[in-house]
C-alpha cells in the first residue's frame, strides 16, 4: 500500500493568498465575518461594492479619514417573542468592520455611497489630475 504524496503547491499557494498585495483592505481582509467586496477600476472612477444583505441604510457607519474608507455595523440586541418557537433559528446579523486604504488618486470628497437589494455600493471618482488627458497634435516650428 502507497501512501499518495501531499501537494507541495498548496503552502506556497496559501502564502500567496496570505501576503498577495491588496491596496483595498489587506491582511484585514483575512478575518471572519467580513462581507465580500467586488472592486472595479475603469478610466473614471472605481466603483467598490459590499454584499451585506438583511441590513437596512442605518445599519451603516461609513467614514474617510487619512485616506482610509471605513464601513462598520453593530448589532442590535432585538427580544426574540416569547411565544414564537422556533425548531431551528440560524438568521442572524453580525457586526463587521472593514477598511480600505485608498489610492491617492481618488477624489475622497466626492465618494458617493447607496445600499440596494442587500449591495452597499460605493463610487470613487478619481482626482482630475489622474484622469486620462485627451490626445493631442504637437505642430511642428
Amino acid at each position: 500500500m502507497s501512501i499518495p504524496k501531499r501537494n507541495n503547491l498548496v503552502f506556497p499557494a496559501l502564502m500567496n493568498e496570505i501576503f498577495k498585495p491588496d491596496w483595498f483592505g489587506g491582511a484585514e481582509t483575512l478575518a471572519h465575518n467580513l462581507p465580500p467586496v467586488n472592486i472595479k477600476e475603469n478610466e473614471v472612477d472605481i466603483e467598490l461594492q459590499l454584499s451585506a444583505p438583511g441590513r437596512i441604510k442605518e445599519d451603516f457607519n461609513i467614514e474617510v479619514d487619512e485616506d482610509v474608507l471605513t464601513v462598520s455595523t453593530e448589532v442590535k440586541n432585538e427580544e426574540v417573542k416569547k411565544e414564537s418557537k422556533y425548531t431551528r433559528r440560524e438568521f442572524s446579523l453580525k457586526p463587521f468592520k472593514r477598511a480600505f486604504t485608498l489610492p491617492n488618486t481618488i477624489d475622497v470628497e466626492n465618494i458617493k455611497a447607496i445600499y440596494e437589494n442587500g449591495i452597499l455600493s460605493f463610487r470613487l471618482p478619481k482626482k482630475e489630475e489622474a484622469l486620462p488627458k485627451p490626445k493631442r497634435q504637437i505642430e511642428l516650428s
